[in-house]
């Protein structure tokens, strides 16, 4: 069995003159979501072995903050092709992990976050599938369960597990 948590970036600042959308940093209210979501990792168990995430400044800024609330280190790798990828993109990069990770995490972007869960789930838990409606929205946390191994993974063949978003977090996270 592996595990998948799928980490949407942070809010980001769309106001910030000079930066294309690759150098877009994390809002304000990024930067209070990414730690909370990271807390709410660690009270869960759900701190991954490998974390995959995308080379845009918000992305890595997301990853910073989150891991920063983290009682263990993952090994971490930065991925141009995460930017802007679409689910099959995603879906080759997952398949090609080590059986030895257990749990990975994306952290990446939208539409292809969404696009990837909605694929992967053939079945979960009603309220992660009812809080997911068709969106994605930043700094939420998607956890998949598949039976085998990364290699057999594929469309309909996962258990959403769970699906959280900063704003349903107890105020003390």
């Amino acid at each position: 069995m592996v595990t998948l948590s799928l980490f949407r970036h942070a809010k980001s600042a769309w106001n910030t003159p000079g930066f294309g959308d690759y150098e877009r940093p994390l809002a304000p209210r990024g930067e209070k979501a990414a730690p909370r979501m990271g807390a709410y990792m660690v009270r869960e168990g759900l701190v991954p072995n490998l974390v995959l995430c995308s080379t845009a400044l918000r992305a890595r800024q997301t990853l910073e903050l989150a891991q920063a609330e983290w009682d263990e280190t993952p090994e971490i790798r930065f991925e141009d092709g995460l930017y802007h990828a679409g689910p099959a993109q995603i879906l080759q990069l997952l398949q090609g992990l080590p059986a030895s990770c257990g749990h990975a995490m994306i952290i990446g972007h939208n539409p292809g976050m969404y696009s990837l869960v909605a694929a992967l789930s053939g079945d979960g838990e009603g309220d992660a599938f009812d809080e997911l409606e068709n969106n994605f929205p930043t700094a939420a946390l998607g956890v998949i369960v598949f039976e085998g191994s990364w290699s057999s993974i594929a469309p309909g063949a996962g258990h959403l597990q769970r699906f959280i978003v900063p704003r349903k977090l107890p105020k003390f996270a």
